[in-house]
This record gives C-alpha cells, structure tokens and sequence, in this order.
C-alpha cells in the first residue's frame, strides 16, 4: 500500500499507485503543452563536462552537482537541467524561420546531490521534472510564447 517508499536520504521508489499518479500528472501536462504546439523529446541523464564549461555552470554549479569520470578519464555529470542540452540541440539544428517559435520539452529523471535531502519529494536527489526550452525569433514572439505557456500552466493547476 502506499505511493512512495524512500530509499535513502532524497531518494525514493514510486510504487504502482504513485507511478499512475506521477504518470497521470505527466500525461495532463503533456496534453496541455501540445495544445500550444511544443514538441516533446528525450535528452540524456549523463552530459559531458565540456558542454557545461560552455557556459560556465561546470565551475558555478556547486556540489549538488553530480560529476563522475568514465573509465577513459572524460569527466561527465549526471543532469540537474538541461538548458545546455537543448540549446546545443537547436545550435546544431539547421532550422528555417519556418521552425520558430520552437518550443521542446522533456519529462524525465534530473539529479542533484542536495546538501541536506529534506520535504520528502520536493526536495530530493532523484526526482522526475518537466523542463520547457523556447527559442523565438524576437523579443515581441518570445512574450508571446511567455503567455501562452503562462495559460497552460494555469490550465494544468
């Protein structure tokens, strides 16, 4: 009986009454966010150590970061967000205007090695999130896409 049971400190297995609750949630956002054509994907859980110096966040980023080196010695890290993720997906892309505005979303699993694992589910190691990544052509369409995900997510409360 039950949802959840946990682990360790910030870790916890979802039952199959808390799985259908957390993929039912998860179906009600995905509904909501096609209604305002974003498209879903999948990125990686591991990401290479140079894709976050690009940015800077390898250094900033402090140990909630989960970081690990393969036996080759190429240092990795376990992803606690994946805006360097999407962002190079589009930089490689070639898209036309056409494509804009681009709106990509995942619903998986994220890391990050919390200090001191606390508040059960909303503060923990292990834990499944929804992150949303738009690319606009403007400032002026960007506010656009701003409240048309702002409505979806009233919808969604």
């Amino acid at each position: 009986s039950g949802f959840v049971r946990q682990t360790c400190a910030g870790v916890y297995s979802f039952l199959p009454l808390g799985l259908r609750t957390v993929e039912r949630v998860a179906q009600i956002v995905r509904e909501e966010l096609h209604n305002i054509d974003c498209q879903e994907c999948r990125m990686p859980l591991i990401m290479p150590r140079e894709l976050w110096e690009q940015t800077g966040r390898w250094e900033s980023t402090g140990d909630e970061l989960i970081r690990f080196h393969d036996r080759k010695g190429h240092d990795f890290c376990l992803g606690p967000t994946h805006e360097e993720a999407f962002t190079e997906l589009v930089a490689r892309t070639p898209l036309t205007r056409n494509a804009f505005p681009l709106r990509l979303y995942q619903i998986g699993t994220k890391f990050r090695d919390e200090l001191r694992p606390r508040f059960g589910l909303l503060r923990c190691r292990e834990f499944v999130m929804k992150d949303l990544y738009t690319f606009d052509l403007d400032e002026s369409l960007a506010r656009e896409t701003y409240a048309a995900v702002s409505d979806a997510y009233a919808r969604i409360l």
